[in-house]
């Protein structure tokens, strides 16, 4: 997967950066899925997409999916959050704002950047689409 070169020396200034090339999130994706832990994008992206949503009926059913999927303990990919921020989503699941998952996303967007970010900087997969250029 060949990125252009401008993007990839982009995705080093900060993980928006990253986060906001298509070809970056599959590369930071790719990276994450070697350390276990792409469960934190996968829940960030789907917390972008739930925000976005304007129908009722789709958001309360995007809400019960993402509770479902990242939430809840012993979810399938179940993201590492305090148990208050859990508490808080599991009792907004009956009437689900757009703000549902912000302080879930906000906890996981911080763990991203100060903790699998840094490492996706300084790993082979990473080092390797820059000296493609």
């Amino acid at each position: 997967m060949l990125a252009p070169v401008n993007d990839v020396t982009v995705w080093a200034e900060s993980l928006d950066q990253l986060l906001e090339c298509k070809t970056g999130q599959l590369v930071f994706e790719n990276f994450l899925r070697t350390e276990y832990s792409e469960e934190n994008l996968l829940f960030w992206r789907a917390c972008e997409r739930y925000k976005k949503m304007t129908s009722e009926a789709e958001t309360t059913e995007a809400a019960k999916r993402i509770y479902t999927e990242f939430v809840q303990v012993d979810a399938l990919r179940q993201i590492n959050i305090d148990c208050a921020t859990r508490e808080e989503i599991s009792e907004n699941l009956s009437l689900p704002g757009p703000a549902c998952f912000d302080r879930a996303q906000r906890l996981i967007y911080r763990l991203m950047e100060n903790d699998c970010y840094p490492r996706f900087l300084k790993s082979e997969i990473y080092q390797a689409l820059l000296e493609q250029q």
